[in-house]
């Protein structure tokens, strides 16, 4: 007899002890995915005598089926209407012993371990493989405001934010000044799930306030292997309010600029017209003979080599 019923077969399944291979696949959110589940020392099966299944389990215990094959069908079945029309196998590829599963606009929440059985004849397993599916989504670049603290204020409270990331991110704060790792009690995250299942953190650090902060937002994606970190200023700029041995006031400085701007064009018009002065003087006055001059003299004749008898 011929079984067409999904949820009979999943019964005959439950008794059975799982010990197949497994493997793990990588897929980033709105992509496609294909589980490998592959019979490598048979290429031939009539699909009249398979029963082919992919299945997860939930975090009761239960057990869902994503696609299924049974003898007679003409197509695949889903049970779950959210895998419907997404998670696929090719009947074409199946004879040859290919069950793999594609898996089409991949979701947070297909985030899961899937279980490959096929059977032949309901009894003798043939193939079992279990693929572990991670999903990921890149956050976006963080943003650090600044400071928003009067000048009178001790502390300074920096806001870091990144959006439509997966999974769950690691958060850090880091003092750009020797690149160490602030403490973790100095800051105040939060991570939610937005409405496309994706993570969004907001993180908040308080320190006090010393001159020229500067420290820098870093969000690890751990299963990329992703760091994203963004400087909260130039090293060298001072947030207002703070002061330092280096620090100007702006108004002095732009002051003390353009007293040298000044300065510097005085003493190039003044060479420039001490050096025409000269040079019109040389032209008008009359020549003076340089002292000691007594007047032109006849050149003396050079003496010659002589031969001496």
């Amino acid at each position: 007899m011929k079984l067409r019923s999904a949820g009979l077969f999943l019964l005959l399944l439950s008794g059975l002890q799982a010990d197949g291979q497994e493997k793990e696949v990588r897929a980033m959110v709105g992509s496609d995915a294909e589980l490998s589940c592959i019979h490598t020392e048979e290429k031939s099966f009539d699909l009249n005598e398979l029963y082919v299944y992919w299945q997860i389990t939930d975090t009761s215990g239960k057990i869902e089926t994503v696609a299924y094959y049974l003898p007679g069908n003409t197509s695949v079945g889903h049970y779950n209407n959210r895998y419907k029309d997404r998670a696929q196998m090719s009947l074409d590829s199946m004879k040859q012993g290919n069950f793999s599963l594609h898996l089409y606009n991949i979701t947070p929440q297909d985030k899961q371990k899937y279980d490959c059985l096929v059977f032949r004849k309901m009894t003798e397993k043939i193939l079992e493989v279990k693929v572990m599916l991670h999903v990921a989504a890149n956050y976006s670049m963080p943003v650090v405001s600044a400071p928003t603290a009067a000048p009178q204020d001790e502390e300074l409270t920096f806001t870091c934010t990144s959006t439509d990331g997966y999974p769950r991110p690691n958060v850090y704060w880091i003092n750009r000044t020797d690149n160490s790792l602030l403490d973790e009690g100095l800051q105040n995250s939060t991570v939610s799930l937005n409405a496309r299942g994706l993570y969004d953190v907001v993180s908040v650090l308080t320190i006090r306030r010393t001159p020229h902060v500067n420290v820098g937002c870093c969000i690890e994606n751990v299963l990329l292997h992703q760091n994203l970190t963004v400087s909260s200023q130039k090293a060298s700029e001072p947030f207002p309010g703070t002061t330092g041995s280096n620090t100007d006031v702006p108004g002095e400085a732009e002051a003390g600029r353009s007293s040298t701007v000044v300065a510097a064009i005085a003493l190039l018009l003044t060479v420039v017209v001490g050096a025409a002065a000269g040079w019109w003087c040389r032209s008008r006055c009359p020549h003076r003979p340089p002292r000691g001059y007594a007047g032109p003299r006849a050149a003396r004749p050079e003496l010659g080599f002589t031969d001496h008898v």
